[in-house]
């Protein structure tokens, strides 16, 4: 079986638990640090699929690998490989497709419940999840559900948390995050100088009952990416 290629777009943005999963599955996957500028492949036809991590930056700035990332997306979806994004991820998939991407009215930032949208790609998709439950959030922008695709999951405060369409998974929350990934978030200078309101919460109020809503979370993953990865192999 070829790799999945995973971008990680900042340090503290990698893949976290979904590289747990990948372990436990054996199934094989190469980091591509964006970061660190590590080469952008050619072609996307020599990787299994193409998961994108977040990221601080915007998908309109003008960062050289953003075009290079959009034309990867396109070519994968142009060829039915399995496509994942998270949060910067999923605003890719959804700019690589014909979407848009701009500022959402609110930041969203710590965890907060999501609600899958009815329809058939919420019951196949989320199938084993209560139609509401906990993720984790921070981003400021959002994207548009591109043509064709079907929307997955919504929340109070962003509309479009996720869409589908065909073996391609976009997500605008997290589901990936790890105690490492909270607290190193928590603890950046962005994390510490974050103001309370409806959907922002404060570094201490992330990290209050962490390990209870870390496991919840994992639980809501394992069956995501389960789903994501039998299209994988499909």
């Amino acid at each position: 079986m070829k790799p999945l290629a995973i971008f990680r777009h900042a340090p503290g943005e990698g893949p976290g638990y979904l590289a747990e999963v990948l372990n436990r599955r054996d199934v094989p996957y190469t980091i591509i640090r964006v970061d660190q500028g590590d080469a952008m492949p050619k072609t996307a036809r020599d990787y299994a699929g193409l998961v994108f991590m977040g990221g601080p930056m915007s998908v309109n700035d003008p960062l050289p690998w953003i075009p290079q990332s959009l034309a990867l997306i396109r070519e994968a979806r142009g060829s039915d490989l399995p496509i994942l994004g998270h949060c910067l991820g999923g605003q890719l998939i959804s700019k690589a497709l014909g979407g848009m991407v701009g500022p959402n009215p609110v930041m969203e930032i710590g965890w907060g419940l999501v609600e899958a949208v009815p329809g058939a790609a919420s019951v196949d998709w989320l199938k084993g999840l209560p139609d509401r439950f906990e993720v984790f959030h921070w981003h400021g922008e959002t994207f548009t559900v591109p043509h064709g695709a079907s929307p997955l999951l919504t929340s109070p405060f962003c509309r479009h948390q996720g869409f589908v369409i065909g073996r391609t998974l976009a997500l605008q929350c997290h589901i990936e995050m790890t105690a490492r990934m909270i607290d190193a978030w928590a603890g950046s200078p962005a994390g510490r100088a974050l103001i309370a309101s409806p959907s922002v919460q404060t570094a201490d109020k992330m990290r209050d009952d962490a390990s209870h809503k870390l496991a919840a979370l994992h639980q809501v993953a394992d069956i995501v990416y389960a789903r994501w990865l039998a299209a994988l192999c499909a």
